[in-house]
């Protein structure tokens, strides 16, 4: 075993350290501002919480906020790659890092072809605009899905475009991480004019008809609007702030990870939450929210404004286009480097640690990743890929919560470049908002997690448990700073 320096060390030759505040900022938006805005929001108001989503953003959002004060503190003290997985291996064992591990593939995994899939409805919109016509056959999933045992088919043959996307960012990640941060900081600046735009002038258009009831009242089915469909939106749209998750991720390749990982994720999460709330309301005052559960809700709410923002449609499908194409790039880079850290550790096969010669990345893990959020993004509908990332996120975050208190207990005297404030009332805020979230969301989803949960153990004791190193910090050997 050794401890954090050494592991610095031997590592430094892996992983190239290239990313800055600024790019770690750039790339926590780059997750965030994505399908939350163009595609989830418009889905949760429709199906639950009507424009009491607004309300939903508020408390996902401050929820967010407790989990990013932990992660901060985590990313400091252990900076490198593999985000609340590393963690829990260094302050809670192997078994339950392996847990959060493979909740963590299932998050990046299915959050990357979730936001393939809303990509390619505003794609296939945009290229309508321009007179090109993309037959549905093979522009949605060829899957319907309500329960674990109530699966049909649609008549589509694959949703190609949600395919093509995920191929080109795993192609970027492969050739590099700088190169892939400066394609996504450039993807960043335009989705933020967008967004910008649309709530700098659909804002004062907003029509008041539309956000009454501002609480649809409950249809007499648990979840589905009432104050039980704020909650379980809140527990859905929770999927649109991973980003700051996948800031963490990258602790490996920032320059200076004690003093600029805390910037990236909390200042990523601050500037989003404000966007998220302002453009929920934004959209849900501009087009009745019943009309909001497409796969391009927010061309749909300016259309609805009329010719007063005609000149802005065109705008935002480009927009989303490449907003969106930025957030698979960051989540499947988020993924690549869980399966680099699990691989390292021995819970899963070397060759998915192996970094390439010249570009210097973990080449075969970001394929293999690709490959399978390609599938999952052609054959599977956008609803059911929302709510698997929402409970993964939220556990994660939930374990991240609890391993700060631990170490705090174990290791009171370890050297924090950055501490969570209040740590015991922020810390268990965080666990108790995740869990009250997780409650809201739907049974299936619950069961998904525990069919996902036991493939994982299959796997664990048939392989992991056999090949699994000892882990690769001991903090208890690093004294007070």
């Amino acid at each position: 075993m050794s401890t954090e320096g050494e592991v610095a060390a031997k590592e430094a030759h892996e992983l190239h350290r290239a990313l800055g505040p600024w790019q770690l900022i750039a790339l926590g938006i780059g997750a965030i501002i994505g399908a939350g805005i163009f595609v989830i929001t418009g889905h949760a108001a429709a199906t639950y919480a009507g424009p009491g989503v607004v309300v939903s953003f508020m408390i996902a959002g401050l929820g967010c906020f407790f989990a990013g004060l932990c992660y901060a503190e985590f990313a400091c003290m252990i900076p490198v790659a593999g985000s609340a997985y590393t963690y829990t291996y260094a302050t809670m064992g192997r078994f339950l890092a392996w847990f959060i591990g493979w909740n963590l593939v299932l998050e990046y995994l299915a959050a990357a072809s979730t936001v393939a899939v809303g990509w390619a409805g505003y794609f296939v919109q945009l290229l309508s605009q321009l007179g090109i016509t993309i037959p549905r056959a093979v522009s949605s999933a060829p899957l319907a899905m309500t329960s674990l045992t109530d699966i049909s088919f649609t008549g589509s043959i694959l949703n190609l475009p949600a395919m093509l996307v995920v191929g080109l960012a795993t192609t970027m990640l492969v050739i590099g991480i700088k190169a892939s941060a400066q394609f996504n900081s450039v993807m960043v600046i335009i989705k933020l004019v967008i967004v910008v735009l649309v709530i700098g002038f659909g804002l004062p258009l907003i029509m008041g008809d539309n956000l009454e009831p501002f609480i649809p009242p409950n249809t007499g089915t648990w979840g589905e609007f009432g104050w039980s469909g704020v909650f379980r939106a809140t527990g859905v749209i929770f999927f649109a702030y991973i980003g700051f998750d996948a800031v963490s991720v990258a602790a490996q390749e920032a320059r200076n990870p004690q003093r600029d990982m805390p910037i990236g994720i909390l200042g990523s999460l601050l500037i989003c939450t404000l966007l998220y709330i302002l453009m929920s309301l934004t959209m849900t005052g501009l087009a009745p929210y019943t009309s909001l559960n497409v796969a391009y809700p927010v061309f749909v709410a300016i259309n609805n404004a009329g010719p007063q923002l005609a000149w802005l449609g065109f705008l935002v499908n480009v927009g989303a286009v490449v907003g969106l194409a930025s957030v698979v790039l960051v989540l499947l880079l988020g993924q690549s480097r869980v399966f680099y850290a699990m691989s390292r550790d021995g819970l899963i096969p070397p060759l998915y640690c192996q970094i390439h010669p010249t570009f210097r990345t973990p080449w075969i893990g970001t394929i293999v990743t690709g490959m399978f959020a390609g599938l999952l993004a052609g054959l599977v509908p956008l609803s059911i890929l929302g709510e698997l990332v929402s409970i993964g996120t939220l556990l994660a975050f939930t374990i991240v919560c609890a391993g700060i208190l631990v170490l705090r207990i174990a290791r009171p005297d370890y050297h924090r470049p950055f501490r969570t404030p209040a740590v015991w009332i922020v810390a268990p805020l965080g666990m108790a908002m995740c869990i009250f979230m997780m409650a809201f969301l739907p049974l299936d989803t619950w069961l998904r997690l525990v069919v996902w949960t036991l493939i994982g153990l299959v796997i664990y004791f048939t392989y992991g448990q056999h090949h699994a190193k000892p882990p690769r910090f001991v903090l208890s050997k690093q004294p007070a700073e």
